[in-house]
């Protein structure tokens, strides 16, 4: 018999495959970062390297399959799809939510399937921050172990959760178990937020519990909120369905957060990331890697050649972005100027940010 977690997370893949639901009015950010044409790049683009070290893990290009599905029968075919996309193209991937699994252990083979399919990729695993404290460190380390991972992300899905009507809304005490989890886990540990971003508040507090990366997971892609709100309409509960609509595109975009989380921790872009150029301007931003779901949903569903079309054709984007900035490498990428212009630059301002601090043209605060 499959159980309420499994059953919510088929539940999600098919409303994300099938359903409008990305941001309707927030932007992730990218239409306000400018990188800087060099019409002389003085470069052969065939010949450029894209490869970087992402937590003691040689990638081929800085980007990774972010975390989709896992925990139902049904989602054997698709993490198998993905993860063998990210095994021939050599990005790196991650799993969903392994709550499922824990919950029936049945459902470990829609996880194991990634390891198996991409046994030189970097992999990690994933668990939901209001879950942790029920798992503690053993349930944690059961988590790394099924998938042999090279990393485990901890999850921020509060909005998420706030919304469901079986969402767990109580979070005090995470951040003692992050850090707990943090000095034990002979893994690194990198915390991801799911569409609502990360504060520099919260990146300061997530440095000083040792965390090794951050997924700032901001806004502009897709809302989880959004998909409560189609979950809440089909069962009928109008108040959840009314929390999710006002709530469908809260909280920071993407390229805002990426600087607000510069805090000399790695940093992985998610929330938005649809094109090369996307994927470019979160390195020239700071970003350490860029990662994205649902544009590989679908291709997913249908099999490895259609991921590995869609994966290929970003990666093929990249390389272009690259080429024109003149850029030979991701250490050149990271160091290339940019302009941050329009509502993210107001944003920044406000905020307190001067991007002269980060080696980003903008205003002068």
């Amino acid at each position: 018999m499959i159980n309420t977690t499994s059953r919510r997370k088929i539940e999600h893949l098919k409303l994300c495959a099938e359903s409008p639901v990305e941001s309707r009015n927030v932007s992730a950010g990218f239409e306000d970062v400018t990188l800087i044409h060099r019409a002389l790049p003085e470069l052969n683009m065939d010949k450029l390297d894209l490869s970087v070290d992402l937590l003691g893990k040689r990638l081929k290009a800085p980007f990774l399959i972010a975390s989709i599905t896992g925990g139902h029968p049904d989602t054997i075919s698709v993490n198998s799809a993905l993860a063998a996309a990210a095994e021939e193209l050599g990005v790196g991937i991650g799993v969903g939510s392994q709550r499922a699994a824990i919950d029936d252990p049945a459902q470990e083979e829609s996880f194991k399937v990634v390891r198996e399919k991409a046994p030189n990729a970097f992999v990690y695993g994933n668990v939901g921050a209001a879950q942790i404290r029920e798992y503690g460190i053993d349930g944690v380390e059961k988590l790394v172990e099924m998938i042999d991972a090279d990393a485990l992300a901890i999850h921020l899905n509060f909005l998420q959760e706030a919304i469901q009507p079986e969402g767990d809304r109580d979070a005090t005490g995470c951040l003692d178990m992050i850090r707990e989890i943090c000095s034990v886990l002979g893994t690194p540990v990198i915390i991801k937020e799911t569409g609502a971003g990360i504060s520099r508040e919260d990146a300061i507090l997530l440095q000083k519990a040792g965390v090794s990366a951050i997924d700032v997971g901001g806004a502009g892609g897709t809302s989880w909120a959004g998909v409560e709100v189609y979950r809440a309409r089909e069962s009928g509960d109008s108040a959840s369905e009314n929390l999710g609509e006002l709530f469908w595109d809260f909280g920071i975009p993407t390229v805002a957060s990426i600087i607000e989380s510069r805090v000399s921790l790695p940093i992985i872009a998610t929330g938005g990331v649809r094109t090369g150029l996307d994927i470019a301007k979160s390195i020239a931003l700071g970003a350490n890697a860029a990662s994205a779901a649902l544009p590989f949903v679908g291709p997913a569903l249908e099999g490895k050649k259609s991921v590995v079309s869609v994966l290929s054709s970003m990666l093929d984007e990249f390389r272009v972005a690259m080429f024109l900035c003149g850029c030979a490498n991701i250490h050149d990428l990271r160091n290339a100027p940019l302009v941050v212009t329009g509502w993210t630059l107001e944003y920044l301002r406000q905020r307190g940010f001067n991007l002269k601090d980060y080696a980003v043209s903008g205003d002068t605060f």
